[in-house]
């Protein structure tokens, strides 16, 4: 008994001393990732602050009704619910894959008697059998398994995060969207209302000889057009309404109500460095926990190219009497050592090698795909962000120009100075720059939206 412990011993250091071969060193993997990505010093945008990014960034819009919105989406949205319930799976398959690594024990219980054609029977036996088995881990195969299964749990984790932080920034920016749709049909009220105090006007001169029918008919058209308008606009804040209402989990009929003023646009954040970023997006995250569970997916197809080892172990009785099946006299016990080496499998096993591979390839290629598109989307964040400033400044002297010119216009036009036409086109002008200006508006505050979802960090 003691030779065989001592072979066992001796066997198992030699296997475990020889397990390196089959697992990549974890300075490779890091290396592989930092040449995935060629990730710059700072950002190109001249827009870009370098100072410490303080996240929590719903908080910035001071939107209490926002928040409130916000955190009902998170505790009934469909599609956040299922991404959570892949997190938890993909922690209990990593749970699952851990108990590779223990023995395992299967207790038994059977019962016979046999006989014979002419009647005659045995007297029944029982048997009470425990077997124990373990196969030992000398190269790695379980254990890169469930490393496999853990990084892909934590990838499915970040996963979920970044589900989060993305139906977070969807019911914000649809939040603003049916705000807007409120506000533009105040717009257009307001138009309408212009152009019915124009319409009088302009009726009361043609019925005094003071103008011509083509006045009236475009007055009318003007008229219907704002209608028109009106109609679409209200359509549209309806269709809004009920998009935010399927990102709360609600039925979508429309009946939501919000307040009718855009929250104040917050200041520009710092983008920080590049580096950080990478750091901080859950997309990221999972896409290099994606790379882990490649590498530790190829260790295990390559040590299963290797013997394996275990150990089985039974301990079994038989009695015709229940009392006396675990009596000493009927009790036997068995210990067994394998060793089970691959000899031929048509190659499988080296294809299983290869296909981790090029996954492996996979992971890391789109790695680097998703730290791209991070990139691009905070350097375009930051440029849309000085392009909407420069804009609101240009509609604001649009508007009060417009404005302007339409009061002269107006007063020109009922003391019989200027045409008809020329008082629309001015009226329209100015409308059109109020509307400009609050689409523009809501623009910098869905702007402001994305340049926190690219950056990452705390929702």
């Amino acid at each position: 008994m003691m030779r065989f412990s001592r072979l066992i011993t001796l066997s198992l250091m030699v296997l475990s001393a020889a397990s390196c071969v089959t697992t990549t060193p974890e300075s490779e993997r890091e290396q592989s990732v930092k040449k995935a990505v060629d990730t710059p010093t700072s950002w190109a945008s001249q827009y870009a602050g370098t100072a410490e990014i303080q996240t929590r960034w719903l908080e910035s819009f001071n939107d209490p009704v926002m928040l409130k919105l916000i955190e009902e989406g998170k505790a009934n949205n469909i599609d956040l619910q299922m991404a959570a319930g892949n997190m938890d799976k993909a922690w209990l398959l990593a749970r699952q894959s851990g108990a590779a690594l223990k023995p395992t024990a299967d207790l038994s219980l059977g019962r016979a008697q046999s006989g014979s054609a002419d009647g005659g029977s045995s007297n029944p036996s029982v048997t009470v059998g425990m077997q124990v088995s373990w196969e030992a881990d000398v190269w790695g195969r379980i254990g890169a398994g469930v490393d496999a299964a853990k990084a892909r749990a934590q990838s499915a984790e970040a996963d979920y995060i970044f589900a989060q932080h993305s139906l977070s920034a969807n019911i914000a920016k649809t939040y603003f969207k049916v705000i807007e749709a409120k506000l533009q049909a105040n717009i257009t009220r307001k138009n309408l209302a212009i152009l019915e105090k124009t319409m009088r006007i302009t009726q009361v001169k043609y019925d005094n000889g003071l103008t011509s029918a083509q006045d009236v008919a475009l007055n009318r058209a003007n008229l219907a057009t704002a209608q028109e308008q009106l109609t679409a606009v209200e359509g549209s804040g309806r269709d809004a309404i009920r998009a935010l209402e399927v990102l709360l989990g609600r039925y979508p009929n429309a009946e939501l109500d919000i307040g009718k003023k855009l929250p104040d646009l917050p200041p520009p954040p710092p983008a920080g460095i590049p580096s950080e970023m990478l750091e901080r997006r859950p997309d990221i995250i999972s896409a290099e926990r994606q790379i882990a569970a490649a590498y530790d997916a190829t260790d295990q197809a390559k040590a299963a190219r290797l013997p394996r080892f275990s150990l089985t172990s039974s301990v079994s009785g038989a009695s015709t009497s229940l009392s006396d099946v675990l009596s000493p006299t009927n009790v036997a016990w068995q210990l067994a050592s394998n060793l089970v080496a691959p000899l031929l499998d048509g190659g499988r096993r080296k294809i299983d090698v290869e296909v981790a591979t090029v996954e492996q390839k996979q992971a890391l290629s789109n790695y680097a795909q998703q730290a791209l598109t991070a990139f691009s989307e905070v350097e375009n964040n930051l440029d849309q962000g000085k392009v909407l400033a420069d804009r609101e400044i240009a509609l604001l002297e649009v508007l009060s120009q417009s404005t302007k010119a339409y009061r002269i216009a107006e007063l020109r036009y009922t003391e019989g100075e200027s045409e008809l036409l020329d008082t629309l086109q001015i009226q329209q002008q100015a409308i059109a720059a109020e509307s400009n200006l609050l689409a523009i508006r809501r623009g910098q505050l869905e702007q402001r939206t994305n340049l926190y979802l690219s950056l990452g960090g705390s929702w």
